[in-house]
């Protein structure tokens, strides 16, 4: 099973223009944020039920992922955590591998390790946790389709 349906794209301009370039070229590679890389996740929107893509930072451990609500350090979580939660179902791009995972936002000791494990793929991670009050969640991605 695919995210599929009617596609909306981010009104975020340098969301939209990565998302366009991995769409025409198949891959993420070369899509890079502060020239570290990133994947590229579909999921559906949950108030619009359109399916929506967004890039993250690449934090990838043994086949999982991690997808940090970050927001730059911003008071309020990004549109796509909410969506994720509600239907944790997603698509991750690599490369140009693209598989289903499935979402869950971890705590304690698990998010300790995550989160150790985002700030050495992103090191911004650690100031944007200072410059906000929030909690940043963590997401792990669990593959559910099995590896090409």
């Amino acid at each position: 099973m695919t995210v599929s349906g009617d596609y909306e794209p981010s009104a975020l301009d340098f969301v939209r223009e990565h998302v366009e370039q991995i769409m025409r070229t198949g891959t993420t590679d070369g899509v890079t944020m502060k020239d570290r890389p990133t994947v590229l996740l579909t999921y559906r929107g949950a108030k619009t039920g359109k399916v929506r893509k967004t890039l993250v930072m690449r934090v990838e451990h043994k086949g999982h992922y991690a997808a940090v609500a970050s927001k730059a350090g911003m008071a309020t979580n990004p549109h796509w955590y909410a969506s994720v939660l509600a239907d944790p179902v997603i698509e991750l791009q690599d490369g140009a591998v693209t598989r289903q995972f499935k979402a869950r936002e971890v705590f304690g000791s698990e998010k300790q390790l995550w989160w150790r494990r985002a700030v050495d793929a992103f090191p911004d991670y650690a100031d944007y946790q200072r410059k906000t009050d929030r909690q940043i969640p963590v997401l792990v991605l669990e593959p559910v389709s099995p590896a090409p």
